[in-house]
């Protein structure tokens, strides 16, 4: 048995005026030639096939075209949703693109049974159980009560979702079971029994993430411990957008995102995971290498070595423009920085999306501006004012930053909540 994990695909995504549909649709041409030439059995998407939960009109269609394709290379294909998508811009056409060989799960059921799905090889039997599980909302699990800290509440939702995946993967073992009852240790494969996969689209511990993931938090849940996962044979994570592992578990995996959908991940190489089982056991993962569709490129430094290193694009054939992130770090302000960037990319095979001041010159700027009275400013401003003066770049200090405006919101919100009490 073969699986193709895959997940953060964005479809429609708007980047800084760029569409992506020629690289989206190039990374779906070459999965499609990916699940052939390693006859895989199902291809699962663990979340986030569109960037919004209105998708435009071409992602929709990139979509079903996808869809049709895989259904003409007998590969099953099962497709999560993720923080994202829509439940009902995917459950509007569910009930279609099942007879396509593709199964959605928009959302969390109490029907548990719509969550244990079948996975089947090429050859029509039983080659594994997926407890597939989307995005989960925090009304999908639990009912909330009145004067909960907020520590109290995160624990409670931390429980309902281990208890949520404990209870589908108790089912998916019955299922096993009765399969083994029916057909005997040997379900004809000369397998002695069938992996139980599971999926989740959350922030687990311990991971890295990019400035293209935007906040994921389910309720007051931070992140989900990795020890909370079910024993199952193989975990298909989507959301974080860098390929990795949880908690150096081989079995238990995210993805990544197949294209880079922010300038700090054109680093990454970008892959899905080919995960194969043997004798009905996870045996290994083979990290299929994505092709880069489109040239990006994050340059930094002073105006003279920005100056050399957009030199080195002459020499550049590819028949698609370099895309650049421009981070300056000037001693000085410089009020016409865009102009000179201009002049300096002149016929060059670029396009310069993004120009931006190294974090002392942004400083500098805000310095700069005419002072405003606190009268003059919500306190959301001020919060956001606040944030302006300090640069979060590393993995680290970004997710630190999502922490300190989560708690901010959640502080907010409840003198509000007080506030309107007392009157």
């Amino acid at each position: 048995m073969k699986i193709l994990h895959t997940s953060d695909w964005h479809l429609g995504q708007h980047f800084i005026t760029k569409s992506r549909a020629n690289e989206h649709s190039c990374f779906m041409a070459w999965l499609l030639e990916q699940v052939e030439h390693h006859q895989v059995d199902a291809v699962i998407v663990a979340g986030d096939i569109f960037d919004t939960g209105t998708p435009p009109s071409y992602a929709r269609e990139l979509y079903n075209s996808f869809v049709v394709a895989m259904s003409k290379v007998n590969c099953q294909l099962i497709i999560l949703a993720g923080n994202h998508d829509s439940v009902a811009t995917l459950n509007e056409s569910k009930q279609l693109l099942s007879q396509l060989n593709t199964q959605v799960i928009s959302s969390v059921s109490l029907d548990l049974e719509q969550q244990v799905l079948a996975l089947k090889n090429r050859q029509g039997g039983l080659g594994a159980l997926l407890c597939a599980v989307p995005f989960v909302r925090p009304r999908d699990v639990m009912q909330s009560e009145a004067w909960q800290s907020g520590s109290e509440k995160q624990q409670r939702l931390g429980a309902a979702i281990t208890e949520h995946y404990a209870n589908l993967y108790k089912l998916a073992e019955q299922k096993r079971e009765q399969h083994n009852e029916q057909h005997g240790s040997d379900n004809g494969e000369g397998n002695s029994t069938v992996p139980i996969i599971a999926t989740g689209h959350l922030t687990a511990l311990g991971v890295s993430v990019t400035e293209s993931v935007r906040d994921i938090y389910i309720g007051t849940l931070e992140a989900f411990p990795a020890n909370q996962f079910p024993a199952a044979d193989y975990i298909a994570l989507g959301h974080i957008h860098r390929a990795q592992k949880v908690a150096k578990s081989e079995h238990i995996r995210y993805s990544g995102s197949p294209i880079p959908l922010s300038f700090d991940e054109v680093k990454q190489q970008k892959s899905v995971n080919l995960v194969n089982f043997v004798d009905g056991k996870f045996d290994s993962v083979t990290e299929l290498t994505i092709p880069r569709f489109q040239p990006m490129q994050a340059i930094k430094g002073n105006l003279e070595s920005i100056e050399a290193q957009l030199a080195e694009f002459k020499n550049h054939t590819d028949s698609l423009p370099v895309w650049l992130s421009i981070e300056v770090q000037e001693q000085d302000y410089l009020t016409d920085l865009q102009t000179r960037i201009e002049v300096m990319t002149t016929d060059l095979p670029v396009e310069v999306l993004q120009v931006r001041r190294a974090r002392k010159d942004r400083e500098q700027h805000l310095h700069s501006q005419v002072k405003e009275t606190l009268s003059e400013l919500s306190v959301n401003d001020v919060f956001a004012r606040c944030l302006q003066g300090v640069e979060f770049t590393t993995d680290a200090e970004i997710a630190r930053k999502s922490r300190i405006e989560l708690a901010f919101k959640q502080i907010v919100e409840q003198v509000e909540h007080a506030t309107l009490e007392d009157k």
